[in-house]
């Protein structure tokens, strides 16, 4: 989806459930049953339980990669901090997936660390440290976000420092560190994997969070979409 403005209300704030159920089933009419199904179907892997943190990537089609495993994985949200790397999705590279995950730009490691924490995740720095934890034995029973840093540099020390704990990918070859994608890819699959089949884990979108996320995806189907959503909230006031 485009970039998500966390200050900014959304078109859909303020409707009540039944009316956001009632918005999805008219604009669904407007693409395939097909779309639709689909669109029902996928919702219900998505997951808020993860988060991944992308801190200065200044590589788009490395950011790009991770967002499109992101998507192949379920997870809904990515929050990218932008103190001097600009980042702006690669088409070629993401796939499309920019179109299905909520993705939020932050100024600063601490207000993205800050924003994380006011919603009850758990920040983990994806390095290897001396207090680190392998990702099979992470504590996954909280909601998590996964910060990554840049190849060449890693984490900044301010992300380190105010994370609160740390999670390595066991390696046994001459080279020392995963490309980041690769390293977003096999934390995620396997977080994901273990956060399925955990059932004392609520990992799943509510209704509403569900008929919402279904709402945004219409509007990346359905052409000039946020006019004919206009139009129809026009109609309706």
């Amino acid at each position: 989806m485009p970039e998500r403005h966390l200050n900014t209300p959304g078109p859909f704030d303020g409707l009540t459930f039944e009316e956001k159920q009632a918005l999805y089933d008219t604009l669904s009419e407007l693409y395939s049953d097909n779309k639709r199904q689909l669109f029902d179907r996928l919702v219900l892997n998505r997951t808020r339980h993860f988060a991944v943190v992308l801190e200065e990537i200044f590589q788009s089609h490395n950011a790009s990669a991770v967002l499109r495993s992101c998507d192949c994985f379920g997870v809904q949200d990515v929050h990218v901090i932008e103190e001097r790397n600009r980042y702006q999705p690669n088409p070629e590279v993401a796939m499309g997936s920019n179109k299905w995950v909520d993705w939020y730009k932050h100024p600063s490691i601490t207000d993205a660390y800050d924003h994380l924490h006011r919603h009850g995740y758990q920040v983990i720095a994806t390095l290897p440290h001396e207090k680190d934890t392998l990702i099979g034995d992470l504590d996954i029973s909280r909601p998590t976000a996964l910060v990554f840093g840049t190849e060449l540099t890693g984490l900044s020390d301010e992300a380190i420092a105010h994370a609160d704990g740390y999670v390595k990918i066991p390696m046994y070859g001459f080279t020392e560190s995963f490309n980041i994608s690769v390293c977003a890819a096999l934390s995620l699959f396997s977080l994901t994997e273990r956060m399925r089949k955990d059932p004392a884990i609520h990992w799943q979108l509510s209704p509403e969070e569900q008929t919402t996320l279904k709402l945004y995806w219409s509007l990346q189907v359905i052409k000039d979409g946020e006019r004919v959503l206009q139009e129809i909230m026009d109609r309706r006031r």
